[in-house]
This record gives structure tokens, sequence and C-alpha cells, in this order.
């Protein structure tokens, strides 16, 4: 298959996911995609999709928590 974006060549590879809505952030490790070996977009099957989605509801416990530090980039200028 050819990537939507730039016709680059599409390569099954597992990725990590992540998603940001509002305080809520979202990563999940080792997901099934099509990564375009060009311009690196990712595309997941609708069953990927589904399941995704299923994580984002809050439908499973975390593996694992993770600390990350938050930094406000206007202060650095």
């Amino acid at each position: 298959m050819k990537c939507v974006f730039c016709g680059g060549i599409l390569k099954e590879k597992l990725v990590t996911f992540s998603y940001e809505e509002g305080d809520k952030y979202l990563i999940v490790e080792h997901v099934p995609a099509e990564v375009c070996e060009k311009c690196g977009e990712k595309t997941y099957s609708p069953k990927v999709t589904d399941e995704l989605l299923r994580f984002a509801k809050d439908e499973f416990k975390p593996k694992k928590f993770i600390e990350v530090p938050v930094f406000e980039f206007a202060e650095s200028c």
C-alpha cells in the first residue's frame, strides 16, 4: 500500500500511540500500525482504532505510570 498523504511505501511496525484531551494524557505502547517510510504518517486498522478508543474510555487498568516533567516555553525566552 501507499501513503495517502505523500505516496510513500507503508511498512507494518509496532508504535507508541499518544493522545491528549484537556488534562488527560494517554500513551499506549506496542500498537500495530502501517507507517509511511517517507513522511512517518501512521495508519491504524479499524480493529486497532476501536481498541484505542476503549483505552481512551478508561476500560483498562494502566500497566504502569510514568512521571513527566512539564516546562513552560514562554518562560525560557
